[in-house]
């Protein structure tokens, strides 16, 4: 009975102690956190605007951008498995293009993860690459930073385009369209070209409820 009384004790005393240990170390982590999450937050936004700056020019908009979006439910046409945004640049009150979150899901190695921008007037801003997994010196080429060609990288070729351009050329050149690609991996730059297609389809389709709606509001 004394054995079971002192195991029972010892077991109380460490569990007591791991609980004291554990609020030693939370508070000050919390602290950390609490004090370190504005500046990682803001990091955040920064790279944000980075990469939609490379997309759409600055002076095209003169809106708080980032905080005048509108959020998608589930949207294949997108890839868009779990939602994602849109967000509505305009100028002078007036709209100035859209810039939506897109994934082409038939990359050669998975997803890749898009930003595409779309003018007032239907045409492509610009597009670039955020994630993608396609082989390193092969398929990424379709992501700047990784294409050899710095001063015409093959997203260049996107800037100007509209659905105007008719949809038998909005393929890849191997299959009878308008876009180059790389020998050797068509598959990247195709499935890139097709998630761009339908972006643009996307936003020419809800280009008037996407900027009627709400700030934050569910489309």
């Amino acid at each position: 009975m004394s054995e079971r009384y002192s195991a029972g004790r010892t077991s109380a005393r460490t569990a007591g102690i791991l609980v004291l240990f554990t609020i030693a170390f939370t508070a000050p982590m919390a602290a950390t956190y609490n004090a370190t999450r504005p500046a990682i937050e803001a990091s955040a936004q920064e790279g944000k605007m980075r990469l939609i700056n490379e997309v759409l020019p600055p002076a095209a908009y003169d809106n708080a951008l980032l905080d005048d979006y509108v959020t998608l439910g589930p949207t294949p046409q997108l890839g868009l498995d779990q939602g994602g945004r849109v967000y509505r640049a305009r100028r002078g009150g007036a709209p100035a293009g859209l810039v939506l979150e897109t994934i082409a899901t038939d990359g050669y190695a998975g997803r890749i993860q898009l930003v595409v921008a779309v003018a007032a007037d239907g045409t492509l801003s610009g597009v670039r690459v955020v994630t993608h997994k396609e082989t390193p010196g092969l398929g990424d080429y379709i992501d700047p930073r990784k294409d050899r060609n710095k001063d015409k990288p093959w997203i260049g070729q996107f800037a100007g385009m509209s659905l105007d351009t008719g949809p038998e050329k909005w393929k890849v050149g191997k299959d009878g369209g308008a876009f180059a690609y790389r020998v050797g991996a068509t598959i990247s730059a195709r499935a890139v070209t097709n998630a761009t297609r339908r972006a643009l389809e996307f936003a020419g389709a809800h280009r008037d409820a996407l900027f009627a709606a709400h700030p934050g509001a569910a489309l």
